[in-house]
């Protein structure tokens, strides 16, 4: 793997990751384009940051597979480490790289203690009554997770904790990596037009998850995610927000330790895991979706499996709150009404919804996929999240629409919580859940809604009075099309 420079030889290092092999062949004319990519970012790390990986890849075992030496790429670099854990639970990659990449949410620390006790004592200096553990207890992409015991009072009761700490030389790290990726837009949009693949936004879309990366090592930040969430779910007993403890920095986050075990652990029985999967989409996503209308919900951007915690007591533990990303008001109003024109079969305010929601580029194309849409819906499939969501990626991927930062980060998130329900349980379905909490949320409001104005959607569902009774007093007008569209498809073959 290296040359006569001693330089990391990256087609050597490609050949040896055979990473063409993990694409799904559904996307097999990108394989070249991704080995293009990944050739790029790492010919513009360090000379040593190239000698570490080299090093690294040179002791493992001369038959280690492909998708372990991937992995521990990934280890050895934050951006490609947290692309790791996006992709870890998607069920169309290789069962091998999947198990590989699942081990990046969880790992055995590495980072000598020596360095995080002294990065300890410059933050926080002396806190009285305060206990670090000899040994970390976990490593994660940016941070090293080190136990303490915290007694605030002489004589009280100590208080188990944990202290996350950004790992030496993080930052920096991270700041190479990401001036890497704001070339990569540019270079893979070249790459392109030279292999003839379609022209995608890599540039925008690059731009924005590297603007979303930056902040995994804002723990100030992580911080007050963490407060606001922590208030978000205080009604629920059924889910657990860490606590924060009194002497955190930008560079520690100090919080009540979460004793317990990954939702995915195989050790849960089959009714816990069940229960579990419900638990993770109302508190991930009915709960937030469904909110307070009169202010953005915020939706945990992050929640692979090493963030999601089946607790002893049986709670659901929800941790690091670094990335998070926020739906507006008018968002959830247009996805309720994507869903409602789609079961309406109203293409017009199907096309408004989804012009709603990003910004078209391409009319026909819209119509087109639309009508697209609908079309599945008349041969039965339900116009539920998973729906909308893959007709916004083929719009997305046409070229036929561009979306905001805040629904391109949520749809990252939906991918890896899907991910992370079918590995807990395959029942039941985000859609049911959805829709079972929308109903309750649209039962409670039932005593207010005529306190408001017909046209007011300042409720929870994002319906107004106006649109319940549209989608009632519409219904012979939805028969008629639905039977006008089936025949439609029929005559169309």
């Amino acid at each position: 793997m290296a040359n006569a420079s001693g330089r990391l030889d990256r087609q050597a290092l490609l050949e040896e990751l055979q990473i063409a092999g993990f694409v799904p062949e559904a996307h097999a004319a990108y394989r070249p384009l991704l080995m293009d990519g990944l050739r790029f970012f790492l010919e513009r790390l360090s000379p040593p940051r190239q000698a570490a990986i080299l090093a690294e890849q040179l002791r493992l075992p001369r038959a280690t597979s492909p998708a372990r030496r991937l992995a521990t790429l990934f280890r050895r670099c934050p951006t490609l480490h947290k692309l790791g854990q996006v992709v870890a639970r998607d069920r169309r990659l290789a069962p091998e790289l999947r198990a590989n990449l699942q081990g990046l949410e969880s790992l055995e620390p590495t980072t000598p203690m020596v360095e995080v006790t002294a990065i300890i004592q410059r933050e926080l200096g002396t806190v009285a009554g305060l206990e670090v553990a000899p040994t970390a207890l976990a490593e994660a992409s940016v941070a090293v997770v080190v136990p303490v015991v915290w007694r605030p009072l002489a004589g009280a009761a100590p208080l188990s904790g944990v202290l996350k700490v950004l790992r030496p030389g993080v930052e920096e790290q991270l700041h190479e990596e990401l001036e890497i990726w704001a070339a990569l837009g540019v270079f893979l949009e070249q790459r392109c037009a030279d292999r003839q693949l379609p022209a995608l936004d890599y540039r925008n879309t690059l731009d924005s998850i590297r603007r979303l990366l930056a902040h995994e090592i804002r723990l100030d930040r992580e911080q007050i995610h963490l407060a606001r969430a922590a208030a978000f779910h205080a009604n629920s007993s059924a889910v657990l927000i860490p606590g924060l403890l009194p002497f955190c920095t930008a560079r520690i986050t100090a919080m009540e330790r979460v004793e317990g075990r990954k939702v995915t652990d195989p050790g849960l029985s089959p009714g816990e895991r069940r229960r579990l999967a419900r638990l993770l989409i109302e508190a991930l996503l009915a709960k937030p979706f469904w909110s307070n209308p009169s202010s953005a919900a915020c939706f945990h951007a992050d929640p692979h499996a090493g963030n999601l915690f089946a607790t002893n007591d049986g709670r659901l533990a929800i941790l690091d709150w670094a990335l998070v990303t926020p739906l507006d008001k008018a968002q959830r109003v247009a996805v309720v009404q994507a869903v409602a024109s789609a079961l309406t079969q109203d293409e017009g305010g199907m096309v408004r919804a989804l012009a709603a929601l990003g910004n078209p580029s391409d009319p026909a194309a819209l119509r087109a996929a639309v009508a697209a849409g609908l079309r599945q819906v008349r041969q039965g499939t339900f116009p539920g999240m998973d729906w909308l969501m893959t007709l916004l990626d083929q719009l997305g991927t046409a070229g036929a629409m561009q979306f905001p930062e805040n629904l391109t980060l949520f749809r990252k998130a939906l991918l890896t919580l899907t991910g992370v329900i079918n590995d807990v349980s395959g029942q039941p379905s985000i859609d049911e859940v959805l829709i079972l909490s929308g109903l309750m949320q649209c039962s409670r409001e039932s005593a207010t809604r005529w306190l408001v104005p017909f046209h007011s959607r300042t409720f929870g569902t994002h319906l107004s009075n106006a649109d319940w009774f549209g989608l009632w007093a519409g219904l012979p007008l939805t028969v008629t099309r639905y039977w006008t569209g089936i025949w439609r498809d029929a005559l169309e073959g």
